[in-house]
């Protein structure tokens, strides 16, 4: 098992209860990516001569690094940063006679950024993940040293010091978010003011050898500028990790906390120069120098547009938006599938498909499967041109029966949309799962895609806990009291329009099946064929 080594330093004050202030050791990792401008800045462009520095695209040896290179290095300002990342948090606690408290604590830490490129009169810097962003709330997955679980952070700051030691805040470059990727560990911010960046190009992660020679820049400890050099000892590590999925190499650079979002350079073989090969964000505990470093290859899309890609999110979700062709996708796997179940943050859901295409979602309560009762049913409609669908009907239900909800306050609109969209991102991953598992796992690659959707999908009922909740309250206040007239659910499983309909304002019908009677869906239409790519890729084809 891998645990990861603090990428920077800790340090937490107890403002409330004016606590010492502590510091720790946190963990975190890093990804970097470099300019997207290969030219170097007036650097030298001439090749250097074979040697036995040289075996592949990159040196052995540090020794390759052209006369010009080291006098036009030596010459650049420092374009490494100590960043200062500070948060409070506000912890609830309960006196001896049940009276609830507040205190707040502050958490500091220090990483390193590097510039890398100028926007106008702005600078766009390179940093870690962990070392931009501190969670929202701690609990078990998303733990801060010294913070108690179930505190809320309520407010944090970025901005460029001397070192951990300086305390004269009025020269300090205070920083913007631009965009974070946590699968990548990697975020770009911004300074409003003019900073030195780095002068060397980008190269190709996916060309290190083992035993290539790297330099390592940035600030460990938090307490100086230092340049770190090392070997590769490994050129591929898959990290998953976390919430981080992407590929980083090893290498033994003597690293410590501090040097999170260090920029990582190797010397090419055909220039003599440095060039941008990756980004460090994490170490082995329990080795001695082995250091994980992101490679840039990965980052230069999110460099080049400052956009996150389409790959899965930190909480499992797609960057993409989904289309008409992954809801056909869907209603083939509901009209098809037994048990069209899957979960929502704590919660059971179910998706079944209608005769007119219509997605028909049901959200089950905390006592399922004791009690058979959703609290929720959402109905989706197709939508015209290439969008994945609309908001129809909104029913909640208890032990009495379902009651259509009718003019929804614009909170609980935004609350009904961000449930609706949980609820079709969670079924298409479960589908994707269980079409990929119908293949078996025979083959290294089918099953490591099994393991990674089972992995996304549980970063994502994760991140759904308050969306969970938030549904609760809503189906408790929606609800039909003991004098409302009520309805099955076979009312949301009919077409909204064609023979059948149940009319939706009247009461149960006594022709109509009882309130919880199940009409699956998949006897209305005959099974379609179902179609999986080959080595278990994550989804599924549509007929």
């Amino acid at each position: 098992m891998r645990l990861h080594h603090a990428a920077f330093i800790f340090g937490i004050t107890a403002i409330l209860s004016g606590l010492p202030q502590v510091a720790k050791a946190g963990q975190g990792k890093v990804s970097v990516q470099s300019r997207a401008a290969p030219a170097v800045a007036s650097a030298p462009e001439q090749g250097i001569m074979a040697s036995p520095y040289c075996s592949g695209e990159y040196a052995d040896e540090l020794a390759a690094l052209s006369q010009r290179a080291r006098d036009f290095d030596q010459q650049q300002p420092p374009y490494t940063y100590c960043v200062r990342t500070s948060a409070v948090y506000e912890c609830p606690t309960y006196a001896p006679d049940g009276t609830l408290h507040r205190t707040r604590r502050k958490v500091v830490a220090h990483g390193t950024a590097f510039g890398f490129r100028r926007r106008g009169v702005d600078t766009l810097l390179v940093t870690n993940e962990h070392v931009a962003e501190w969670p929202a709330v701690t609990d078990d997955d998303h733990q801060v040293p010294d913070v108690p679980g179930g505190c809320r952070r309520v407010s944090d700051s970025l901005k460029i010091v001397e070192n951990e030691r300086d305390a004269y805040e009025r020269d300090d470059v205070p920083l913007a978010r631009v965009i974070a990727d946590p699968q990548l560990d990697i975020a770009v911010l911004r300074a409003k003011v003019p900073l030195p960046i780095m002068p060397w190009k980008i190269g190709k992660s996916s060309l290190l050898r083992e035993r290539n020679v790297v330099a390592v820049r940035g600030f460990p400890l938090g307490v100086l500028r230092a340049n770190n050099v090392g070997k590769v000892v490994s050129a591929y590590d898959r990290d998953q990790d976390r919430d981080w999925d992407h590929d980083d190499f090893v290498v033994d650079a003597l690293l410590s906390p501090g040097n999170s979002g260090s920029p990582v350079f190797a010397i090419s073989c055909r220039t003599g120069e440095f060039e941008l090969v990756g980004v460090y964000h994490a170490g082995y505990t329990a080795g001695s120098a082995l250091n994980l470093v992101v490679g840039v290859d990965q980052l230069r899309d999110l460099f080049a547009t400052l956009k996150r890609s389409t790959r899965l999110q930190g909480d499992g979700r797609s960057a993409s938006v989904v289309d008409r062709d992954d809801r056909a996708k869907l209603v083939a796997w509901a009209r098809m599938e037994l048990e069209p179940f899957f979960p929502l943050g704590s919660l059971t859901a179910a998706v079944r498909a209608r005769p007119d295409g219509a997605l028909i979602f049901e959200l089950m309560g905390k006592d399922f499967p004791l009690q058979g009762r959703p609290i929720l049913v959402l109905e989706d409609l197709p939508a015209a041109g290439n969008e994945f669908g609309r908001l129809g009907r909104v029913w909640a239900g208890n032990r009495q029966g379902l009651r259509e909800a009718e003019r929804l306050d614009a909170e609980a609109q935004a609350q009904i949309a961000k449930l609706l969209d949980d609820l079709r991102h969670n079924a298409r991953l479960v589908a994707s799962h269980r079409a990929a598992a119908r293949l078996g796992m025979g083959t290294r690659e089918r099953f490591q895609a099994l393991v990674r959707m089972e992995r996304n999908l549980k970063r994502a009922t994760t991140a759904q806990e308050d969306v969970a909740q938030g549904a609760i309250d809503l189906a408790d206040h929606l609800c039909p009291g003991t004098a409302d007239a009520t309805m099955g659910l076979a009312v949301a499983l009919e077409s909204s329009t064609g023979p059948g309909t149940v009319a939706a304002a009247s009461g149960t019908s006594p022709t109509a099946p009882s309130a919880w009677e199940w009409r699956p869906a998949l006897t209305w239409l005959p099974p379609i064929p179902f179609v999986v790519g080959p080595e278990g890729t994550e989804g599924f084809v549509a007929p």
